[in-house]
C-alpha cells in the first residue's frame, strides 16, 4: 500500500526540486473575518466558501522562468458573481443561513451559490516562451499505471462549501512526481442535493525530456434522476461520481516551452534534490493508478 502523506496545515514543506523544475506548496489555514470582507470586495461576491484557504497555492516553477500556479483567489475569480445558475429551494435557504451568520447582513445579491469554478490553472510567462494550442495528444494514462517511485506528493484544499446542508461544493489540487513524469489534478466537485452532481477536472500532465505539458480539462454532469439507483453513500464518493457521470465537455491543449527547459530525467531516478541543495530518498511507490486519489 502506497504511503503518501501530504503537509499538515500550517507546516512549511520544503520545496522539491527536480531538474529545471521547483515544486512549492504553500498551505495553512482558512481566512479570518477581515479578509474575507477584502475578498468579498475584490471578487465583488456576497459571500465566500465556508471554508476559504485563500493563502493556499501550489506552484510549479521551472529555470527558465515561467511557473503554473494553482491558488484559491484566482479560481474564485471565475464564480459568476452576477447570475444564480442553481435555481432551487436550497438556494433560499442558504442565502439565509449565510445572512445570519456572516457579518455582512445586507441584501444578498444573485450570484452562483456553487461556486462552481473553471478555474484550470493560472499560467506566469513574463518572458512569453510558451505557446498554447490545442492538441491530439492525450496524457499517457499506460505510463501513469506502472509502479514507479513518487518522489513528491502534495493534496491541498483551495474552497470548501456545505451549501447550507444542501450538497457540497469544493475545489482541491493534488500532484505527484516520479522519476518519469508528473502529474497534476485540480478538482471542483459539485453535490446539489436533489438536483445534480458535477466534476470539473483540469489534469496537467509533463514527460522528463519533452518540451510540453498536456493539460486536458473536462466537465461531468447527472442529474439526481438520473442517480436514482445510487447509494446517498455513493454519492458523496468523489472517485465513485468521477466513474459514473457523464461527459459533457472535454478540451486538450498542449503548452510548449524551450527544449532546455527540460532535461531529460530531471535530477535522478532515486533522488529529490531541496532548496537547499541536500538530497533525499524517494520512500514512497507509485499507486499504479492513472489518476491521483
Amino acid at each position: 500500500m502506497t504511503n503518501r502523506v501530504a503537509t499538515p496545515f500550517g507546516e512549511k514543506k520544503e520545496p522539491f526540486v527536480y531538474g529545471p523544475w521547483t515544486f512549492v506548496s504553500n498551505k495553512t489555514h482558512i481566512l479570518n473575518s477581515g479578509e474575507i470582507e477584502n475578498l468579498c470586495e475584490e471578487l465583488d461576491l456576497p459571500q465566500l466558501p465556508e471554508m476559504t484557504f485563500g493563502h493556499n497555492k501550489f506552484t510549479i516553477k521551472n529555470s527558465e522562468g515561467f511557473s503554473f500556479e494553482f491558488n484559491t483567489i484566482d479560481a474564485l475569480r471565475l464564480v459568476d458573481n452576477k447570475h444564480d445558475l442553481m435555481k432551487v429551494a436550497g438556494a433560499k435557504e442558504w442565502i439565509e443561513s449565510r445572512k445570519n451568520n456572516d457579518i455582512n447582513a445586507e441584501t444578498v445579491k444573485p450570484f452562483d451559490w456553487t461556486y462552481t469554478t473553471k478555474y484550470n490553472g493560472t499560467i506566469i510567462d513574463n518572458e512569453e516562451k510558451l505557446k498554447i494550442s490545442e492538441t491530439t495528444d492525450r496524457i499517457d494514462i499506460e505510463r501513469l499505471k506502472t509502479r514507479e517511485k513518487i518522489l513528491f506528493f502534495e493534496e491541498m484544499m483551495l474552497f470548501e462549501d456545505e451549501l447550507a446542508d444542501n450538497g457540497s461544493a469544493q475545489l482541491t489540487v493534488k500532484i505527484r512526481v516520479m522519476p518519469s513524469c508528473f502529474f497534476l489534478l485540480l478538482r471542483f466537485f459539485l453535490r446539489v442535493d436533489g438536483v445534480l452532481s458535477r466534476i470539473l477536472d483540469t489534469r496537467w500532465y509533463h514527460e522528463f525530456g519533452k518540451n510540453h505539458i498536456i493539460r486536458e480539462y473536462t466537465e461531468k454532469e447527472k442529474s439526481f434522476n438520473e442517480m436514482r439507483g445510487v447509494s446517498p453513500a455513493m454519492l458523496t464518493d468523489v472517485n465513485y461520481m468521477d466513474r459514473i457521470l457523464k461527459l459533457t465537455t472535454q478540451r486538450i491543449e498542449k503548452i510548449e516551452f524551450p527544449s532546455q527547459a527540460t532535461p531529460a530525467n530531471g535530477a535522478g531516478a532515486d533522488t529529490v534534490l531541496t532548496s537547499s541543495g541536500e538530497t533525499c530518498r524517494s520512500e514512497t511507490t507509485a499507486s499504479g493508478s492513472s489518476d491521483i486519489s
